[in-house]
């Protein structure tokens, strides 16, 4: 075997030792998703969901599940006459703070990276930018009402958070409690 030949294999050997190994892809050795206390917050939110607005009846659907080992929260919602989207969530062991990312077919993407729990449940905000070009600060709450019910408002400020508008409130009820 030539010596580039012997060089190239235990280069390759190496290499593939390496990607076998957590470490290699940045892993941490910290808790698992699954039993973290902080990666459970959400948990209430799982199951299939009636939305209505508030105070009307149910026009919307939501089913949020668990993936990735119970590390990611996905909610799957269709808001009726084809609108629908993916809302993700998960839990930063790096930073200590939730983050989202909201997604509908429409070509609407909103990211939140400073998300808070509360023991009623959990609120992510953060910038966007308006269709005018303004910036928009967004602020969602998804509020546990009960076991079976679920509220979330979404609310925009063009003024840096000193007042809010509402822009969405919808009232989850679990289907099939």
């Amino acid at each position: 075997m030539t010596q580039q030949l012997r060089h190239l294999v235990l280069v390759s050997i190496a290499g593939a030792c390496m990607a076998l190994t957590p470490q290699a892809f940045g892993a941490s050795t910290a808790s698992s998703c699954a039993t973290a206390a902080e990666s459970r917050q959400l948990d209430f939110w799982v199951g299939s969901w009636a939305i209505g607005g508030h105070g009307a009846g149910a026009n919307a659907s939501s089913n949020v599940s668990l993936t990735l080992d119970k590390c990611v929260v996905i909610e799957r919602w269709d808001g009726g006459r084809g609108h629908r989207g993916e809302n993700i969530f998960a839990y930063s062991a790096d930073d200590k703070h939730w983050h989202g990312m909201f997604v509908d077919n429409e070509g609407r993407v909103h990211t939140f990276q400073d998300g808070k729990a509360s023991p009623d449940g959990l609120t992510f905000s953060g910038p966007s930018i308006g269709p005018d070009g303004a910036s928009v600060l967004n602020r969602v709450q998804i509020i546990r009402i009960g076991p079976d019910r679920v509220d979330q408002v979404w609310e925009k400020s063009a003024d840096n958070g000193n007042t809010w508008s509402t822009a969405f409130r919808g009232e989850y009820s679990r289907k099939n409690p």
